[in-house]
């Protein structure tokens, strides 16, 4: 198996080099790529060997920011898994880059451990969260959506699968969860997408949760 290819956005240089030492010296994992700015993140993916597998981003960086980085990432290359790297565990932090497009959201003080976690669970096609951004997350779509809408175009088993995305299963863990095989995961996972009106799992997620769907 190939390692995780790794690409680093980060303004502070001591962040930046250590993330990438991390990351280099952990079998299954390859980082060749820092960025002090998301300007030169955008102008690399242009070029599709350029782009990796995973995105570590930061929120708070000069110029263009994090959130704002990862929606033309997103534009340049749709495949691309992106993890919010920050500092800041407020509301409008979170929603802003959920929104925008993001993969997981993870606060700077993670350890190297839960890093390298988050890349291999969002990289599986999980959506990671530290336990602090999951639980304002859900409080904050709950929120938003005091009522519980239902979505008739959803059969039963799309639901159990949306289901499973919010509960952070990536497609492996889903087929074995409900005895389905992993092209019957996609293919629900493709309806879903569809009927929602969403394109990436991000989107799905917080769509789910903003109209109580699950």
């Amino acid at each position: 198996m190939s390692d995780i290819s790794i690409a680093i956005v980060e303004d502070h240089a001591d962040m930046r080099i250590s993330l990438q030492l991390i990351l280099n010296g952990t079998p299954g994992f390859t980082c060749e790529s820092c960025y002090e700015q998301c300007e030169d993140l955008l102008e690399a993916l242009k070029d599709e060997e350029n782009v990796p597998q995973v995105i570590l981003m930061d929120i708070g960086l000069p110029g263009i920011s994090g959130i704002e980085g990862v929606r033309r990432a997103k534009r340049l290359a749709p495949e691309v898994k992106i993890l919010m790297q920050t500092i800041y565990e407020d509301d409008a932090n979170v929603f802003e880059a959920i929104c925008a497009g993001a993969d997981g959201y993870l606060l700077k003080n993670s350890s190297p451990i839960q890093i390298l976690q988050a890349i291999e669970q969002v990289e599986a096609g999980g959506v990671p969260m530290t336990p602090t951004i999951a639980r304002k997350v859900i409080a904050m779509f709950r929120d938003f959506a005091p009522r519980t809408e239902k979505c008739e175009d959803l059969t039963p088993r799309e639901h159990d699968v949306l289901q499973a995305l919010v509960e952070g299963l990536g497609y492996k863990q889903i087929a074995q969860k409900l005895f389905i095989s992993l092209d019957t995961v996609r293919n629900h996972i493709r309806h879903i997408y569809e009927k929602l009106k969403v394109h990436s799992k991000s989107e799905a997620v917080a769509k789910a949760l903003k109209r109580r769907l699950v």
